[in-house]
């Protein structure tokens, strides 16, 4: 479908020079607590975002960043609640902008979370780790409920000693 874009040119729908234009609605409210732990976590030097994809990979990665994050890495890292930083400039797109060093844990080679803060980061190159390159698993696998929980938490954590190694 083509439509009339917002130059008076013509384009796909939602599409522009290998972009998608997306338009979010600011937020009028804000998470407190939220803007309390951005505060807390600003001098640490490594910003992890993450995939925070529903399938088993994005699953997989999810809990790696929050082992690395929460258990491993806790000195030199800070989650980032990837909601919170495309949706909003506030204290969690701070960390990402400020951190010297960004690290995008991606469930897959779509690089989702790492495409979005680009989006709303001018000139923002995270180090992109594709998490399910680091743990062998059968790969026809989609759905997190096609893997028992205990063993994507095995995965989970061989990806978070792969990344601590790392930092």
């Amino acid at each position: 479908m083509k439509t009339t874009g917002c130059c008076g040119t013509n384009s796909t729908a939602g599409t522009n020079d290998g972009y998608e234009v997306v338009r979010i609605e600011k937020a009028k409210n804000s998470c407190q607590l939220c803007e309390e732990y951005a505060e807390r976590q600003k001098a640490k030097p490594v910003a992890v975002i993450c995939c925070e994809g529903a399938c088993l990979r994005g699953e997989v990665a999810r809990q790696a960043a929050n082992i690395l994050c929460h258990s491993f890495a806790p000195e030199k890292t800070v989650r980032i609640c990837l909601g919170g930083a495309f949706t909003k400039d506030t204290g969690q797109r701070a960390l990402v902008r400020n951190a010297p060093r960004v690290v995008a844990l991606e469930g897959c080679h779509v690089n989702c979370a790492s495409r979005m803060m680009a989006g709303v980061i001018e000139g923002l190159a995270p180090e992109v780790i594709v998490a399910d390159r680091l743990y062998e698993f059968d790969r026809k696998l989609f759905g997190i409920e096609e893997m028992p929980p205990e063993q994507i938490q095995v995965h989970a954590r061989t990806v978070a000693e792969k990344i601590a190694e790392t930092l």
